[in-house]
């Protein structure tokens, strides 16, 4: 019955997909987030409690795990040892277009002791399934006992994972299940370590022969909005902290989530940026919390601060919503920034092409946080020598050539709990 049924699957799949295949045009690439419903799917040693997923009080399994990074730099911290462990597994989500590229992100509490992990498992477009689960993440918060990991060497005639997207081969995907397991030291109750997981969401898209016109149409007679964020620049960084990439250049997306978070303090007035106790380490101290948001997002196999969903993760466990996803323009990012919603883009543009920013870039993070009356992007780029220079006026057409074709217009969705009137970020889904 089982394989009977993923038969089926495949073969509703493959038609939804024939019929769909003249829509594609109406969007320059097709995109599909969707966040899970933890209430579904399939749990092992896992309880939903007020939305959370959480480790049951029985039914656990044994892990034992060997840190790659054990006393990474001299810092004395070993996650290796023995885990009891809780699983969550999607149901079969069919997507109604083939694609290439998968995003994972997730909302977790994940104090000492704990960490969680991150799994996809596509099925292919000639119907089968991927020999194994790629694994997406294993997070952590806290640095003091386990090192925070996207996972490499994982490619196979399916697929393989760059730092924190899974990518196809030879065939697309049209259907896939993810995986979430969390797991906590052994000897370790929920009262000393109450690790959970409140949202867990993936998108998926093909980059493929992307069809994009720029510049997107603003909303007819926009005025301006700036949003005001605090400018934080990553340059005064430069040289802080060798074992967390060195600050300035590489840090440009802990900078802009530390602004994007400090943004939502001074909104809501709810103390979501670290305190002062929090960043007295850091030295010299200025502007600290961007040091301090590094090192809590810092990848040790990347060996950088840019992994995408450890930065929405990390501004999740302050106390914010957070999700990676994907626009297709700025007319789509528009709707956020008239919520009050900044949104922090990966873009990348070579010599010269974004008047006013620096010469070239094959990568680099900053914050949408407004649109001048004629749609030019009012942008807080980390790319700047002082705080006083971060906030820039981009032109429309320059920024989005600058952001679609390299990321798929990939941004990070960070707003509190219950933001009233947030757009949906299934808003632009093909299909």
């Amino acid at each position: 019955m089982i394989r009977q049924s993923l038969v089926i699957l495949a073969a509703v799949c493959a038609f939804a997909l024939a019929n769909a295949a003249s829509a594609l045009a109406a969007q320059p690439f097709p995109v599909n987030f969707h966040t899970f419903d933890l209430s579904t799917g399939t749990t092992s040693g896992l309880t939903l409690s007020r939305g959370s997923l959480k480790l049951a009080t029985s039914g656990l399994a044994s892990f034992t795990y060997t840190d790659p990074s054990i006393n990474n730099n001299g810092d004395g911290v070993d996650g290796s040892g023995l885990y009891q462990t809780g699983t969550w597994t999607s149901g079969i989500y069919p997507v109604s277009f083939p694609f290439n590229e998968l995003v994972s992100s997730w909302n977790s509490k994940t104090p000492i002791g704990t960490f969680v992990q991150s799994e996809v498992l596509p099925q292919l477009d000639d119907g089968h399934w991927a020999s194994k689960w790629y694994v997406l993440g294993r997070w952590t918060y806290n640095d003091s006992d386990f090192h925070r990991t996207s996972v490499g060497g994982q490619g196979d005639a399916d697929g393989f994972v760059s730092i924190d997207t899974f990518l196809t081969k030879d065939h697309p995907a049209i259907a896939y299940r993810l995986r979430l397991t969390i797991y906590r030291r052994a000897g370790l109750t929920d009262a000393q370590a109450p690790v959970s997981v409140s949202r867990y969401s993936a998108v998926a898209s093909n980059l493929t022969n992307q069809k994009g016109s720029f510049p997107s149409a603003t909303t007819p007679g926009r005025q301006m909005v700036d949003l005001g964020v605090p400018p934080y620049s990553q340059e005064i960084h430069h040289g802080h902290y060798p074992e967390f990439d060195n600050g300035g250049e590489a840090w440009c997306s802990p900078t802009s989530t530390a602004m994007v978070v400090r943004y939502w303090q001074n909104v809501t007035a709810t103390l979501y940026a670290p305190a002062s106790a929090e960043t007295s380490w850091v030295n010299p101290p200025d502007d600290p919390e961007v040091d301090y948001a590094a090192r809590f997002v810092y990848d040790y196999h990347y060996h950088g601060a840019g992994n995408w969903p450890f930065n929405t993760a990390y501004a999740a466990e302050r106390g914010l919503v957070a999700d990676v996803t994907q626009l297709h323009s700025l007319r789509e990012a528009e709707p956020f920034i008239n919520r009050g919603i900044p949104l922090v883009a990966s873009v990348a543009w070579s010599s010269n092409k974004l008047d006013t920013a620096i010469k070239s870039t094959n990568g680099h993070l900053m914050v949408i946080g407004g649109f001048t009356g004629t749609g030019d992007v009012i942008a807080y780029d980390p790319a700047s020598l002082l705080d006083a220079d971060v906030r820039h006026v981009y032109d429309r057409e320059q920024f989005e050539r600058a952001w679609i074709p390299a990321s798929g217009g990939i941004v990070y969705v960070v707003r509190p709990v219950g933001w009233p009137n947030t757009p949906l970020l299934t808003a632009n889904n093909f299909g």
